[in-house]
């Protein structure tokens, strides 16, 4: 696998994982679920880029790489899992 895929798929996993974690959390403010996935993503981008810096054309691509799908997955999975959880 390239490492961009790898990338594009780690991020999918990511923001699951935040939407999850919005839900056991109890998140409820919408500008705390934004904090949340934004300092995840920040943090994940850092780790990521410590692994992938050598294997990729330019830094800047695993940044970019991922990052609508990390966000779609973050408010798919957090809503999903809210409405499950809380149904009125």
């Amino acid at each position: 696998m390239e490492p961009l895929n790898i990338i594009y798929w780690v991020k999918v996993a990511l923001g699951a994982l935040v939407g999850a974690l919005c839900v056991l959390l109890r998140v409820n403010n919408v500008f705390s679920g934004i904090m949340l996935c934004v300092a995840t993503y920040l943090v994940s981008d850092r780790i990521l880029r410590q692994i992938f810096i050598a294997k990729v054309n330019k830094p800047s691509d695993i940044t970019k790489t991922g990052v609508g799908i990390y966000i779609a997955s973050w408010i798919f999975f957090w809503v999903l899992l809210y409405t499950i959880l809380h149904p009125y």
